[in-house]
This record gives structure tokens, sequence and C-alpha cells, in this order.
């Protein structure tokens, strides 16, 4: 395989790239010499490497979408971190501390406030990567297009009468 057979076609690489659909030619037979089984066979070939450059495609955009998700995941966890371990160890020296200008109670809810409020923001950091995932737009469409190209079995070229889900 050469190095150009390997740019932006599929997903194994470090960075997912999808620059092509690889498709055979659709008039490799001069017009008329194909039979029909040959036909067949090009049609079947073709739908095949459609479907895999699909899976592809679609591999490449949620690749990308699935990162974001998980750096919106690991601003959740620096909150719970944040929110249990710290709490527990640093709620204790600056309680402590504020208690020489104020009594001790009001030191430990001061303490006790601004925790919560450094959750709250490492929540809505995270709240906020999550949110900003999209689905495979690329993709969705391209199936879309997909769907006027092959037609369903049982499907005739004049319009048909519908019957418990089947064309007749």
């Amino acid at each position: 395989m050469s190095n150009d057979d390997t740019k932006g076609l599929f997903t194994d690489g470090t960075e997912p790239r999808v620059t092509a659909i690889p498709l055979s030619d659709v008039d490799s037979n001069a017009s008329g010499d194909a039979s029909i089984g040959q036909l067949v066979s090009n049609a079947s070939s073709q739908i095949s490497s459609l479907v895999r450059s699909e899976i592809e495609l679609a591999k490449a955009e949620i690749a990308g979408e699935a990162k974001k998700g998980a750096i919106g995941g690991g601003f959740f966890a620096v909150a719970g971190v944040v929110a249990l371990y710290s709490s527990f160890f640093f709620f204790f020296f600056l309680g402590e501390l504020l208690s020489v200008w104020l009594p001790r109670w009001a030191a430990f809810l001061i303490v006790f406030v601004l925790m919560l409020v450094i959750a709250g923001i490492a929540a809505l950091v995270g709240l906020k990567k999550v949110k900003s995932i999209r689905k495979p737009e690329k993709t969705i469409e391209s199936v879309q297009d997909l769907k006027t190209v092959v037609k369903k079995p049982g499907v005739r070229a004049s319009a048909g009468t519908h019957n418990n889900g089947l064309y007749t």
C-alpha cells in the first residue's frame, strides 16, 4: 500500500480524517456489454463500499464529539474532588484562620459557602462542555441522501399500494 493510500480515508491513524468516499467507477463496463449478474455484482460491491465509507465518516465525526464529552466529564470529576477532599482539609484551616477575627461558627460557615461556590463553578463549566456536543450532521445528511439513491426492496418505480408496511 503506497503512502497516498493511507491519507485521510480511514480513522486508523492518530487523528481521524475522512476526506473522500472511496468508490469504484460506476460505468466500468462498456454500454450494453455487462450482464445482469455483473451489474448486480457491481451494485452490491459499490453499496458495500458506500456503507463502509459511511461508517468511517461517522467514526470520524463522533471521535471529535466524544473528546468534548470526555473533557466535560473531567470537569465534573474535578468538581467532585474539590467538593469532597479539598473541603474536608481546607475547611479546618480557613475556619481557624477566620476565627481570629470572627466568631468561630461564622468563620466555618463562610468557608463552607466558599467551597460550595467552587464546586458549583466547576460543575457549570463541565455542563457547558457536555452541552456543546453536536450530533454527526455530515453523516446524517449523507445517509438521508443515500435513501434517494438506494430503493427499498419491493418498491416499484410506479406508485404502489401500501399494505401493512409492505408495498404491493
